[in-house]
This record gives C-alpha cells, structure tokens and sequence, in this order.
C-alpha cells in the first residue's frame, strides 16, 4: 500500500506541471505531498506491525492497533471534509479554468496549456464547447468556431465550426 501510494504521489507531482496554468492556489502541491509522507508513515508502520509479530509481542501489537486506529479515524475525517467542501473546490477550479480559457489566442503558454487539457481530457470548454462562446478569442476570430483541440479524435476534416457540434 505504500509504494502505490508513493507512485499515485510522485505521478500527481509529476503530471502537476502540464496543469500548473489551472492550479493558481499555492496550496495546490500539498495533496501529493500528503500523499508522499503518508506512504513513508505506512512504510514504517507496517514495519513495526511485521517486527511485532515476528516476535509476538503483545505490547508491539497493540501499539501496531492503536496506530491502525488513528489512521482510520484520520481516514474518515478526510473523507468528511472532502465530501463537506466539494463544491467549494469545484467553484475554485472552474473560475480559474474559466480565466485561463479567457486569455487564450492561440500562441501564448496558456493556449497551449489549454490545447493540451483538452486533447487529454478529451473535452472542449470548461463545462462544455459553448463557452468558447463567451472568450475574447472567440468574438476576435469571427468565423463562429473552437479551437482545432476541441475535435474529436479522428475527425479529419473538423474545422471546429460550431455547425458541427457532432465533431466536437
């Protein structure tokens, strides 16, 4: 459990700086960080549970339960906030998405760190093709059409129009 929590960590790290453009919050690491230190705590923890079996040691056992214990109770509290501040969370991501989507044009870092989401995502807009609608870049190019990253994987003559909402 605790290398694959290490690997789920490092892969957040790692995937993090094709999203840093979304994630403005300076708090947005702390999660994979968590998640890092949490695998090194159950790295030792299941130590402790292996040494104290090894020796049938009543005492290491039930300091091995009592931690089991704490960990769960830590569990069920973080699952708690999560589900409380869920939309919280939401609101947040979807005004800074909204404000990335804003300042695309096309050529600058923030375009193609939106390309890139939405060839990876497979989605186009925030929510869905019709805020494109609403961007400067839209209103500025005039031809009624998204970007070629809304198209579908496999359309080969996608323009982008939105004519063709079945191609994005």
């Amino acid at each position: 459990a605790a290398a694959g929590l290490g690997y789920v960590g490092a892969y957040v790290i790692s995937t993090y700086q094709s999203y840093d453009n979304f994630l403005t919050d300076k708090y947005a690491l702390l999660p994979p960080v968590i998640i890092l230190c949490v695998a090194v705590i159950m790295f030792m923890i299941g130590l402790i549970g292996c040494c104290a079996t090894f020796r049938e040691s009543r005492v290491g056992l039930g300091l091995f339960l009592a931690i089991i214990l704490v960990i769960f109770i830590a569990e069920v509290s973080a699952f708690v906030l999560g589900f409380v501040y869920r939309e919280k969370v939401k609101t947040d991501v979807q005004g800074t998405m909204s404000s990335v989507f804003e300042k695309y044009d096309g050529t600058n870092p923030e375009s193609t760190v939106v390309d890139y989401l939405q060839k990876q995502l497979y989605c186009c807009g925030v929510k869905n093709y019709s805020d494109w609608a609403t961007t400067q870049w839209f209103n500025s190019t005039g031809n009624n059409s998204v970007p070629l990253s809304c198209c579908r994987e496999g359309m080969k003559n996608c323009t982008g129009s939105l004519d063709q909402p079945q191609e994005l």
